[in-house]
């Protein structure tokens, strides 16, 4: 029976603690706050935000949340930002992901001041993680390191595998569990017999966006394995892992929900009471 990776509990532990942590930036007369640019009324990302605001509230952070229409111009959406960066009452920007299509990302991202870009995407922060630079980290890579660790899974000389390249989640947690002295793989949709791989790995982290795709007979016992996956079947929630096989086999795992995208919003908190505490 795997040990659960419980990312309500783990979140709420951590909560308690960043709690107290804004509580003593208020003290110093400190504002802490998080501004979250949302572009359209895609339907999830409303839920992503509402779910941050909340989180915001729980700590006693500030959250302003600036909604433009589906058809804002890249001008626009740019001179928000750039109105962001100088107010000094906001510690953390936020644009929510993703921009209606003629709108680029990368510029965007790119507007937000280094030390404001709380979810860790700005190149000069990806950069840092890259080189072993301290720099903001983005929040779910961030949120699973963490998980792993309080979990008390053995991390230095093990070997992990890594399901997905994105820069949101794949490259970056890659990169964190080098960090950690972890022997990576990092495999994606053009890689050839992934059972052979995923079956070595002490730390498998599936993030591929393909329902329960990981099943039981992929997992090495005692694995600890983190799901990633939010994919929408018959109505529910179900990750990137077939828990009912996965759990069995495994020594770790993270439910689905409940697990990693508590975490990542926890570590949203984090980066954004960290980028008040260096101001």
């Amino acid at each position: 029976m795997a040990i659960l990776m419980d990312g309500k509990i783990l979140s709420a532990e951590r909560m308690a603690q960043l709690r107290q942590r804004v509580d003593a930036l208020k003290a110093a007369g400190k504002p802490v706050g998080l501004a979250v640019i949302l572009v359209g009324d895609d339907p999830a990302s409303q839920v992503y935000v509402r779910n941050k605001g909340k989180a915001c509230e729980e700590l006693g952070i500030e959250s302003e949340t600036l909604r433009l229409p589906a058809d804002t111009a890249q001008a626009d959406l740019e001179a928000l930002i750039e109105r962001l960066n100088g107010d000094s009452r906001i510690s953390g920007i936020l644009v929510q992901l993703p921009l209606p299509r003629h709108l680029d990302e990368a510029a965007a991202l790119r507007k937000i001041i280094p030390e404001k870009d709380v979810d860790g995407f700005h190149i000069e922060n990806a950069g840092k993680l890259f080189t072993g630079q301290t720099g903001v980290v983005a929040c779910t890579p961030k949120g699973i390191l963490h998980m792993l660790k309080a979990s008390g899974v053995p991390l230095s000389g093990r070997e992990a595998v890594v399901i997905g390249r994105s820069n949101i989640v794949g490259k970056p947690v890659a990169m964190l569990l080098l960090n950690e002295n972890c022997t990576v793989t990092l495999c994606h949709s053009r890689t050839q017999d992934l059972a052979a791989h995923t079956r070595r790995a002490d730390i498998l982290v599936a993030a591929v966006g393909k329902p329960r795709f990981i099943t039981g007979d992929m997992v090495k016992p005692g694995a600890a394995v983190v799901d990633v996956g939010i994919n929408r079947v018959d109505g529910k929630v179900v990750g990137d892992v077939d828990f009912a096989s996965v759990e069995p086999v495994a020594g770790w795992i993270s439910p689905v929900p409940g697990g990693v995208g508590k975490m990542t919003i926890c570590m949203l908190m984090e980066n954004t009471i960290e980028a008040a505490e260096r101001r």
